[in-house]
């Protein structure tokens, strides 16, 4: 689609922290992240979200969230990891293309849904590298 944030960012239009690709999916540090590490996993091909995907499609992204998630949490010597869908307005989608939060969690980390905070300078990038390194 040529107005979706995220049809954008995995055609390397818009730039991002890429953690993951491969033919089918494309993964970047959130902007704005619950917690250092948090995730977003994207089809590269277009979907409302994943409602709107068939059952074998919504298998192969779960398949390579359920690698990063390990991953990610190995990295980051996480405590736990929250994965999670949002589905339209009601559910807190925000931008209309499927995609998974994968974000880690640490004990008494004061955990809010949703609200997040920029990286500081240069954070971002060793949080990326620490994930790459554990891939």
């Amino acid at each position: 689609m040529n107005d979706c944030l995220f049809c954008k960012i995995s055609a390397g239009e818009i730039p991002s922290t890429k953690i993951y690709e491969d033919d089918t999916v494309y993964a970047f540090l959130d902007i704005t992240p619950i917690n250092r590490g948090h995730t977003l996993v994207i089809p590269k091909k277009h979907f409302r979200n994943a409602l709107a995907m068939s059952e074998d499609e919504f298998a192969d992204l779960n398949k390579k969230v359920l690698f990063l998630a390990k991953k990610i949490k190995e990295a980051l010597n996480a405590d736990g990891i929250n994965i999670s869908y949002n589905n339209e307005p009601a559910a807190g989608q925000v931008i209309f293309h499927t995609h998974a939060h994968i974000i880690p969690r640490f004990k008494n980390d004061g955990f809010h849904h949703w609200k997040g905070a920029p990286y500081e300078n240069g954070e971002e990038k060793e949080v990326a590298d620490k994930i790459k390194n554990a891939l």
